[in-house]
């Protein structure tokens, strides 16, 4: 027999650590596991390990809405963030939920059951294990963790020294005293350039075409008088909101006056890095502000190296590898004793689980994603999925907060499920992920479609996703509940006495 629960959560990383602790305190009656496929918590932040891994956001908006961030930094170090995410685990007694080495490969829907079925693969050659559950909720991220983007790079075989992608850095890979080119110009080489740049010879920043770059100071000065003169929940709480709002006007005002704002990044720019670089060559993109995500350097370390002149940038085109280093589309060389190919990562829905609804085989591609979190006709299936103009964790704890208003009322009223389906003709289909970068577009059709209108529309905004995920009506006609057993009893609201948090069968089914 195959274990059973309430809900399954794929993936311990910081948005199923999060959704978890929702389950635990606002439906504490359900059964429920967590289902990672490596062999520690984390997710991401315990994933990559190269120099300087740090996030992009700011703490008070990437860390939880229940748990302060009370590092001094902002801007935190990858470290200090997995320690924060070991914490809450530790906090809530989420550890002893977590299922170590279990991989989701496919989950099939069976709507006579009103249950999804999991094919699961173990690590350490153990069995496959089949596992049941009502309400499967994906907390996977976005991109494969086997590996990253590389491309195919002309005469690699003949380069004399290491080549390594940051995704796969390990301990072993020297840098100090070496030259080092990061091919990439996005968050991951922002971050590595400065940080190689401490004990390398010398850095080079290659990259095809310029980002918008912008630096931000490490410590929140606001955000720490609050600290100093007002209660840690309250004080944390401002700081939040007082982040939300400006990353939102930023946003707005770069949307609607790019050309004012790209002149007032640039212009930045160009005071931090002074007159030895060519500020319009290398940091002036072709594009619009936030068609591709704004890069982060805080207390502007990047820009300091540059001024410094123990990293450089240059903007060309990889013609091919060669025993010493690169050779550009120019004719220029550059030497190199280490190559970091930061070009970007794979982009995966789900975390590649295969789905089935009734034995038919669904293409995520083909559906509507509703609110940003299900798909249209998936019954009892949620998908936590960050913003990209914003932190990820404030849609993630949105989300969590739905599926457990969800679970709640479909307790209320005798539902054993419920799906999205659209039935309005007008709703247009665009793309889920509104943005150029490469690595987007590269994997933009394994992602599903969002629509023109609501509540299939993906704003991008925290404001609006408040009102839709935490005040709105559940019963929107778009909804479907399907009442295939007798009503329960409402649950308890959240914060009474707490249930149990089991790692074993529910018992319902």
């Amino acid at each position: 027999m195959s274990e059973h629960f309430d809900v399954l959560v794929v993936g311990a990383g910081l948005s199923g650590i999060g959704a978890a602790y929702h389950l635990k305190t606002r439906c504490p009656e359900k059964s429920f596991a967590i289902l990672e496929g490596r062999e520690a918590i984390g997710g991401t932040w315990d994933l990559f390990r190269y120099p300087g891994i740090r996030s992009d956001s700011d703490m008070f908006t990437l860390g939880y809405s229940f748990k302060p961030w009370t590092d001094p930094k902002a801007i935190a170090d990858g470290p200090s963030i997995l320690r924060y995410i070991h914490e809450t685990a530790r906090e809530h007694d989420l550890e002893r939920t977590i299922r170590f080495g279990h991989r989701v490969t496919r989950a099939s829907w069976s709507t006579p059951k009103a249950r999804w079925e999991l094919e699961v693969e173990r690590s350490g050659g153990r069995e496959p294990v089949t596992l049941t559950c009502n309400f499967l909720y994906s907390c996977a991220g976005y991109y494969r963790y086997d590996h990253g983007h590389t491309p195919d790079f002309a005469g690699r075989d003949r380069f004399a020294g290491r080549v390594v992608h940051p995704q796969h850095w390990t301990p072993d890979i020297e840098h100090a005293g070496k030259r080092v080119v990061v091919i990439g110009s996005g968050a991951t080489a922002v971050t590595l350039v400065p940080a190689l740049a401490k004990t390398a010879a010398h850095v080079v920043m290659l990259q095809r075409s310029p980002t918008y770059v912008v630096s931000r100071p490490a410590h929140d000065a606001i955000a720490d008088g609050l600290r100093n003169h007002l209660p840690s929940r309250l004080a944390y709480g401002l700081s939040r909101w007082k982040n939300v709002l400006v990353g939102m006007a930023f946003f707005q005002v770069s949307r609607r006056r790019p050309a004012l704002t790209k002149k007032r990044i640039v212009d930045m720019v160009r005071a931090a890095v002074g007159p030895d670089v060519d500020v319009d060559r290398h940091f002036s993109p072709g594009y619009n502000p936030w068609d591709q995500r704004v890069c982060l350097v805080p207390d502007g370390d990047l820009f300091d190296a540059l001024r410094q002149g123990r990293a450089s940038v240059v903007t060309d085109a990889f013609e091919t590898f060669t025993e010493k280093g690169i050779l550009l589309k120019s004719g220029h060389h550059l030497d190199a004793d280490l190559v970091v190919t930061a070009t970007g990562l794979e982009l995966l829905f789900l975390g590649g689980m295969q789905l089935e609804v009734d034995g038919a085989r669904i293409d995520p591609s083909e559906r509507l994603s509703y609110k940003g979190m299900m798909l249209d006709g998936v019954p009892n299936l949620a998908c936590a999925f960050g913003y990209t103009n914003a932190s990820w964790t404030l849609k993630a704890d949105l989300t969590a907060e739905y599926v457990c208003r969800l679970l709640r009322h479909m307790d209320s009223v005798g539902a054993s499920h419920c799906a999205p389906r659209n039935t309005d003709p007008d709703v247009g289909r665009e793309p889920f992920i509104d943005f150029s970068s490469g690595y987007v577009q590269r994997g933009a059709g394994r992602f599903p479609k969002q629509g023109s209108k609501h509540p299939w529309k993906v704003y991008q905004n925290y404001a609006l996703d408040i009102v839709a995920l935490r005040l709105g009506s559940l019963v929107d006609g778009a909804m479907e509940f399907s009442a295939a057993r007798q009503a329960r009893a409402p649950t308890a609201a959240a914060g009474d006495a707490p249930g149990r948090v089991s790692g074993h069968s529910g018992g319902r089914e």
